[in-house]
């Protein structure tokens, strides 16, 4: 899997091969719920930021890819059969020099060896640690009434214990992002409260209407979670991005 970077920039493209090619794979292989290389390399490709990332097949690769990119860095398992990594041990965050990189690529083989013996690797991902920044999600799901909707919220854990969300009906406009994301209860953190800085609210509404263009293109997409994103006071940075098709 190529390493993938673009810029947050609201987009109008037509020739979106590697999320065309992606799915198709996914279909023939008959797998619903794409790897996490892959979903972040469509949402790379729709200008949804994502941090940089690679899918290493060897401590060696990993660990040239980790230092071009700069410590610390994360690593994750990538595996078809591995739906929630922290619970196989397979992911290790703040890894900071090339030993760690090496001894983590090999931990997380045994944990996964341990937890599902026979579950099929693809790889280890590689991934920059992004900044810690305000936590927000963007979340869909295909409704069988309403066809493709959109969410919005604060991210990581908070999406869990505060529910403060907001939905929209696919396609939407930058105005309906903007709404989407002025009425939540936890706005005036997002714009900047006692020592969280302001969020860059345009980069948001810029995430907003790229997801729900990706949505419309690629109907097949049955369900879409990016969490975390961090938001910052410029940009943000898509963490984790985890697509299931039809």
């Amino acid at each position: 899997m190529k390493t993938t970077v673009i810029k947050s920039t609201l987009i109008e493209v037509d020739n979106l091969k590697e999320t065309l090619k992606i799915i198709n794979q996914a279909k023939k292989e008959g797998r619903k719920a794409l790897l996490e290389p892959e979903s972040k390399t469509i949402c790379a490709e729709y200008g949804i930021p994502v941090n940089k990332f690679k899918c290493s097949t060897t401590p060696q690769e990993a660990t040239e890819f980790a230092e071009q990119v700069g410590y610390p860095v994360v690593l994750k398992i990538v595996s078809q059969d591995i739906i929630h990594k922290s619970d196989a041990g397979g992911v290790i965050v703040n890894i900071k020099n090339a030993a760690e990189v090496a001894a983590g690529f090999q931990k997380i083989l045994d944990n996964v060896k341990k937890y599902k013996s026979d579950a099929k690797i693809t790889g280890i991902l590689v991934q920059e640690m992004a900044p810690q920044g305000t936590e927000v999600i963007v979340g869909a799901i295909k409704d069988p009434q309403f066809g493709q909707t959109i969410m919005f919220g604060l991210g990581g854990i908070f999406v869990e214990i505060l529910k403060d969300v907001s939905f929209r009906v696919t396609p939407i406009t930058s105005e309906d992002a903007r709404d989407m994301i002025t009425q939540l209860k936890a706005y005036p953190l997002l714009k900047g409260f006692r020592n969280t800085p302001p969020a860059d609210i345009d980069a948001l509404i810029r995430i907003l209407c790229n997801t729900s263009k990706m949505l419309g293109d690629n109907p097949e997409i049955k369900e879409l979670d990016l969490n975390p994103i961090m938001a910052y006071q410029q940009g943000a940075k898509t963490v984790d991005a985890r697509i299931i098709l039809e």
